[in-house]
């Protein structure tokens, strides 16, 4: 992740640079209900713009499958980037051709573009040369600032890298770095907490890291998939029975490796999943027959806490309990907090991603202390499990 250029190996003065970033906002009643990735796509657009770059956006949003619905135009999006940086931005009917062009030779210097919904062409997804070749006759310059797009092997992502100068944005500079340090070329000791409801959808994760961490923190669903493979009663909890032998795998694995799995000491269990609904607080084997484990309890808590004061690194991907519902998320609450202050002291370098992860450490107000925080989820998650991600790959150089 080390041998790739950042837009300061770019002479971009009075170029054309073309910006791959993630846009595909969430929105709701036809507004945006979240800006946060228009945000991060500040720092590179600004930068490009005071090197004297004319910078051209493009982004995916929604799932148009080749075909132009109009629900999905870019065009709201353009206007919410305007606003959030205070450049006029103008918007392109298209993503290539003459719709493309036209809005290029409209903006000045110090104007953004913004190209229209690159799925609404099929060949987008199909990584299509000749898709390729018309974005890249665009610009002079490809950077891409959409690592959560990295897993894919689209025309935007892939295939354009091979055609033009090609460097990291600044958001996609931040995660590599970020993720290097964590897995690559961590400190040690390491630790990575791993939860949700299933392990048999997180099976290469945890195998992949069992070689690279010194503790696997297993929680939430999951934990309890490890607790019944090793005969303990888990009640009505949450549990895949038919992945007993794959969980003892990746425990015998672990203590192969000098890994040390943790599971729960103690649970908060209750007898229905809802806000506020009566539970106690049992050891993990005395669940009750009718009770349901919804949180790690506080011995298993003070644990936690206790591990990460001995470690350097952290890798956080889920939650250690049904975080959305009170009072089952302060398990997750109380560990994150303790990482968020260990994060801060300096002692602690703490990256985290994927699915529920960014809401469970919002919930907690831990994200913005925490060194990094991916909103990246199936890149994320694959960088987890060691695959090569090909928009990362094509970014690489080869010299």
């Amino acid at each position: 992740m080390s041998t790739f250029n950042t837009i300061d190996d770019l002479d971009v003065r009075g170029r054309k640079v073309l910006v791959r970033a993630d846009l595909n906002v969430p929105m709701r009643d036809g507004n945006i209900s979240d800006t946060t990735r228009i945000d991060r796509s500040l720092p590179t657009i600004s930068d490009l713009i005071e090197k004297g770059a004319k910078v051209i956006v493009m982004s995916h949003f929604g799932r148009p499958k080749g075909q132009v619905v109009p629900e999905m135009s870019l065009k709201p999006v353009a206007a919410a980037l305007e606003k959030a940086s205070g450049k006029r931005v103008v918007f392109a009917s298209d993503c290539i051709g003459d719709g493309a062009e036209k809005a290029i030779s409209a903006a000045n210097d110090g104007e953004i573009v913004m190209l229209e919904n690159l799925r609404f062409h099929a060949a987008e997804e199909k990584n299509d040369g000749a898709f390729a070749d018309q974005l890249a006759a665009l610009a002079d310059f490809y950077v891409n600032d959409a690592f959560s797009c990295a897993h894919r092997a689209h025309a935007s992502t892939e295939a354009i890298a091979k055609r033009l100068p090609t460097a990291a944005g600044r958001l996609m500079q931040a995660e590599l770095t970020a993720l290097a340090e964590a897995l690559e070329n961590p400190a040690h000791p390491v630790a990575a907490v791993v939860g949700g409801a299933k392990i048999s959808t997180k099976m290469a994760v945890l195998g992949h890291l069992i070689e690279r961490v010194d503790q696997l923190v297993i929680g939430g669903g999951m934990a309890n998939t490890f607790l019944h493979a090793q005969g303990i009663d888990v009640g009505k909890s949450l549990c895949e029975p038919d992945m007993a032998d794959q969980a003892r795998d990746i425990m015998e694995k672990a203590a192969a490796a000098g890994c040390e799995v943790v599971l729960p000491i103690d649970a908060v269990v209750a007898e229905e999943f809802a806000e506020g609904a009566a539970n106690e607080t049992v050891p993990v084997e005395a669940v009750p027959s009718g009770s349901m484990i919804l949180d790690v309890g506080p011995a298993s808590i003070d644990d936690l806490k206790q591990r990460l004061t001995g470690c350097k690194t952290i890798v956080w991907n889920g939650p250690l309990g049904a975080f959305e519902i009170s009072p089952f998320d302060m398990g997750t609450n109380a560990v994150a907090l303790e990482a968020a202050k260990l994060t801060v002291d300096g002692s602690l370098l703490s990256v985290a991603g994927g699915g529920d992860t960014v809401a469970a450490l919002a919930n907690a107000g831990a994200v913005d202390a925490f060194s990094y925080v991916s909103t990246a989820g199936g890149a994320f998650l694959e960088w987890l499990e060691g695959r090569t991600l090909p928009g990362i790959a094509a970014l690489q150089n080869t010299d």
